[in-house]
């Protein structure tokens, strides 16, 4: 797998001729609570794309760090972007890739905030014909593992994250304070009133910032979320990387 931050001018060009397929990391820098670190979620899905070191026909876009977090903006050293600076954003980066002749891109997302620009993203490239690309969450394809590992789906801060942050920055996770954000956390995101979820920010429903029960991460379940989730990586790439580009336009675009 290529690197592109890593090479120079002169041998990008080579480095992109037998590229199928861009991988772009997107996650965001916002609270996971006082244990895990600001950046929990684009370093997951940074360390998801880099499994990916042995394909010759991938490339690897710089990480794209800050996302659609706003509603953490009570908690210290979150950063946020609006929803459509960041998919303006993104759009520009794919958009920048294919014009070097990679139209097959992977968005390997880290933070759900940023879910609703990246699929409108990918219908914007994919409408004007500009590129084909996927928005893909690490944990997404992987519910039989979290089933297996945690009995639950992904929250925030959780058990989960954890877990991955313990197997992919472990020197970052401050273990010792753990106990404290789960004292402090809820057990469901948000805070349901009448059928209505009335928790707009997260301070609204959890003291510490956390939703779950990190002291039940560990880094053995880490290791086995970050295979399950490079293997369906690398399933979505394969695949990816065998269509016909043209086959690929909207229906209306063939």
């Amino acid at each position: 797998m290529s690197r592109l931050a890593e090479e120079t001018t002169t041998t990008a060009r080579d480095a992109l001729s037998d590229v199928d397929v861009a991988l772009l990391p997107t996650g965001s820098v916002e609270q996971h609570g006082p244990a895990l670190p600001l950046g929990t979620d684009f370093m997951a899905a940074q360390a998801v794309a880099g499994t990916l070191g042995d394909r010759e026909n991938v490339v690897l876009l710089p990480t794209v760090p800050v996302g659609v977090s706003e509603h953490h903006r009570q908690f210290d050293g979150t950063l946020w972007t609006d929803p459509a600076t960041f998919e303006d954003y993104v759009t520009d980066i794919v958009s920048s890739i294919a014009s070097h002749g990679v139209q097959k891109v992977v968005i390997v997302n880290g933070h759900g905030g940023n879910d609703g620009a990246l699929r409108r993203v990918a219908r914007r490239v994919r409408r004007e014909e500009v590129a084909y690309a996927v928005p893909w969450n690490w944990w997404g394809g992987i519910g039989d593992v979290l089933e297996d590992e945690f009995g639950m789906g992904i929250t925030h801060a959780d058990e989960i994250e954890t877990s991955m942050l313990l197997e992919v920055a472990e020197e970052l996770v401050r273990e010792a304070a753990l106990e404290a954000a789960e004292a402090g956390a809820n057990d469901a995101w948000g805070e349901d009133v009448h059928g209505a979820n009335v928790g707009f920010d997260t301070a609204d429903f959890s003291e510490s910032g956390v939703v779950g029960q990190p002291t039940r991460g560990s880094r053995e379940a880490g290791a086995r979320l970050l295979d399950a989730s490079s293997d369906e990586l690398a399933a979505l790439v394969e695949w990816l990387g065998e269509q016909d580009i043209d086959h690929l336009w909207p229906e209306d675009h063939r």
